[in-house]
């Protein structure tokens, strides 16, 4: 049995088969402790399935191999918070002598130009434990110092002083050559040292880039360690209740780069994680946008605490050049900007007056006003208090809302808002600016207009905003897939195990034709490293892809894009460059700087099934609700998900009720649902005049 986990920072959302049929349960996230929510939803997730688990066969036989054994696929911000409240390992650096600052230094580029306090990140390794090694290559990988047995034994020794939980190894130009940094690992781990080693993370050149992500990797790599041995535990003891062998669970875990890889992997490559939940997203709504036949989308994850949006134009869009809490990461990752808007959003006046609202959240602990314990507004309250819950709740009720109390405690803190409502709507109004801004990033700075592409709305308040955003970028429509609130750990059930590997090579070309004939040479070792690296994840080459890409750029610049080295790589790069910048110049020598093999085992793909058409009259709503639209109170048709059938159609202004999540449709709005469930909403033409 497979089942999905996304640990989200309100709730934990977890997908699962049921007799052929996709199931999802939610369950308040733990902060302090997200193995244990994850248990919970695996014991809800068995509950569901009841019969499907057995404890023993009729006849004392023993139960069949898909009775006894669990896939666990989990999506996790564990690595993320860990980088944000810097509660990481104890790490200490081993580089080339003279280059100890690196981190310190890093380059020259200011976050805020015109400020002069601002306030550089925290470095992850204090100076005292960063050591230098007395070796030196040359920029072709040369030996120009040799690393002798005495300096290895003193660097060892200044590391045991130094007692760290993990230990980052990176040597200047060891991409070029890694036998210095193989000679200290090697030592290192003899003497029982948890080693992050940059040849292994990222052999790729920039000494800064690939220093600060070799040592983030250590810095996670006690964390996750023990949050996937806690995992395995937790589930494992939850089976293990079910009469079957725990150690029959595997565990998997989502890459940010849209794959997933073995909790063994994950535990020692943890920087590959940090964007796990919001790549699951960005595959859930690929196979959405897939099924409803939609070829240009922008993903709007809108959860408890924060927002992620991503441009979707065939494949995911990935990048090597991604900055997390202040500090480089050069992994491969989706393209996925995030902000501090979701409905735990919190909302406060400057001191100039004005009113903000996040990045803060109030979280699943203390929550919203209106969970019962929190005291703070929020994005939710503000929808609680102009009616668009229809007083019903969360996750069909079972998760109450205090209406009264959100309504009360917000009345104190308007300000100068003249009503509740006033300062509700301006809540609102603000948030939806922020998430606006997100995905003109996305989108307009980055050359393409959002009025070519549908917004695929989804995570728990996604529903919530979409209608109101797509009016603001003229967009096309809103597409909200089936699970809205538990999209991220479909797409996580649905991932397949990718690993990247990448390798410096710095080569000029002139033409495709002439660079074709030198690069099989370089990308062989790759593939090679990959089919061993999946074959270690149980994959027959017959289930193996390799995508062979390139990272070009003109002479003389600082950065890269990355492009299909199939056919003529050099035009595609030119036309790339045209799409992100503006220009591009064919008389301009373009050079190769890296080549990279992404290779994906190709996993089982539960799907959507096609939903019965309704004959007759289509779906009434269940009943009318009053809610305010723009300082209007109008009255609203509520309909139930569940009860919605393909072919249905409606118009706003309505809100849809479902377990994992509510939308808010306005008046100016149509609603029609196709052969797998999913809503298309489409804008009416007052609509369309609203938003000119």
């Amino acid at each position: 049995m497979r089942i999905a986990i996304d640990t989200g920072g309100t709730f934990t959302d977890c997908v699962f088969l049921r007799d052929g049929q996709l199931q999802m349960v939610k369950v308040a996230s733990r902060r302090d402790k997200p193995e244990e929510a994850i248990a919970e939803a695996v014991r809800q997730a068995l509950r569901e399935l009841g019969s499907g688990i057995k404890k023993k066969e009729r006849g004392g036989r023993r139960a069949d191999r898909a009775d006894r054994e669990l896939d666990l696929v989990c999506g996790t911000t564990v690595g993320t918070n860990a980088l944000l409240e810097r509660s990481g390992g104890h790490v200490a650096l081993v580089t080339t002598a003279g280059f100890e600052d690196v981190l310190e230094i890093g380059r020259q580029a200011r976050p805020k130009l015109y400020d002069f306090f601002v306030q550089k990140p925290e470095v992850l390794v204090a100076s005292r434990a960063r050591i230098g090694a007395r070796e030196r290559l040359a920029w072709d990988g040369a030996i120009v110092q040799p690393l002798t047995d005495g300096e290895v034994r003193r660097v060892l020794a200044a590391v045991r002083r130094e007692r760290p939980e993990a230990v980052a190894v990176c040597l200047l130009f060891c991409f070029r050559n890694a036998k210095h940094e193989k000679k200290i690992a090697a030592a290192l781990r003899r003497a029982g040292c948890l080693v992050s080693v940059s040849h292994e993370i990222l052999p790729e050149y920039r000494e800064y880039e690939r220093t600060s992500t070799t040592v983030i990797n250590a810095y996670l790599a006690p964390v996750m360690s023990r949050y996937l041995g806690g995992t395995r535990l937790r589930v494992g003891e939850v089976w293990d209740r079910r009469g079957i062998r725990a150690s029959s669970v595997q565990v998997r875990v989502m890459q940010s780069n849209g794959g997933i890889i073995s909790a063994e992997s994950a535990a020692l490559q943890p920087v590959t994680t940090i964007l796990s939940g919001p790549a699951g997203g960005v595959n859930g709504a690929l196979y959405a946008a897939q099924l409803a036949g939609i070829d240009k989308g922008i993903t709007f994850d809108m959860g408890g605490t924060s927002t992620d949006v991503a441009l979707l134009s065939g494949e995911p869009r990935t990048t090597s050049e991604s900055m997390v809490a202040g500090m480089p990461v050069a992994v491969p990752m989706l393209e996925i900007h995030t902000v501090g808007a979701g409905g735990g959003s919190m909302a406060r006046f400057d001191r100039g007056g004005a009113l903000r609202v996040g990045p803060e959240s109030a979280g699943a602990e203390p929550g919203p006003i209106c969970y019962g314990r929190g005291d703070a507004p929020t994005v939710t309250d503000a929808h609680v208090v102009l009616g668009h819950f229809g007083g019903r709740g969360l996750l069909r009720g079972k998760f109450a809302l205090d209406e009264e109390r959100a309504r009360l405690r917000m009345d104190q803190l308007r300000g100068a808002f003249r009503s509740v409502e006033e300062y509700a709507e301006g809540i609102l109004a603000v948030a939806d600016a922020v998430m606006e801004k997100a995905i003109r990033v996305i989108s307009v700075e980055r050359g393409h207009d959002p009025r070519d592409y549908t917004l695929i709305a989804f995570g728990g308040a996604g529903g919530l905003h979409a209608c109101s955003l797509a009016t603001a970028l003229e967009m096309r429509g809103v597409l909200l897939p089936v699970f809205p609130g538990g999209l991220s750990a479909l797409g996580i059930l649905r991932a397949d195990v990718v690993r990247e590997f990448s390798r410096t090579v710095l080569l000029a070309t002139s033409d495709a034709r002439t660079s074709a004939r030198l690069l099989p040479g370089f990308f062989r070792p790759l593939e090679l490293e990959a089919g061993r690296a999946l074959g270690d994840e149980g994959f027959a080459s017959a289930r193996i892809q390799i995508e062979r890409r390139l990272d070009m750029r003109y002479s003389g610049q600082a950065y890269e894009l990355t492009v299909p080295s199939a056919g003529d790589f050099v035009a595609a790069f030119h036309r790339a460059h045209e799409q992100r910048y503006g220009y591009h110049d064919v008389k301009r020598a373009v050079e190769i700087v890296n080549v990279r093999c992404r290779a994906t085992g190709i996993t089982e793909k539960p799907g959507l099934a096609r939903m019965p058409r309704r004959g007759g009259g289509g779906v009434a709503a269940s009943e009318t609700l009053r809610c305010i639209f723009h300082g209007k109170p109008e009255t609203t048709r509520l309909f139930a998900r569940e009860d919605l059938r393909a072919g249905d159609s409606f118009i706003g202004p309505a809100v849809i009720s479902e377990y994992s999540a509510t939308s808010l449709i306005p008046r100016g709005w149509s609603a029609s649902v196709d052969s797998y469930g999913q809503i298309l909403l489409r804008r009416t033409g007052r609509a369309r005049h609203a938003a000119k």
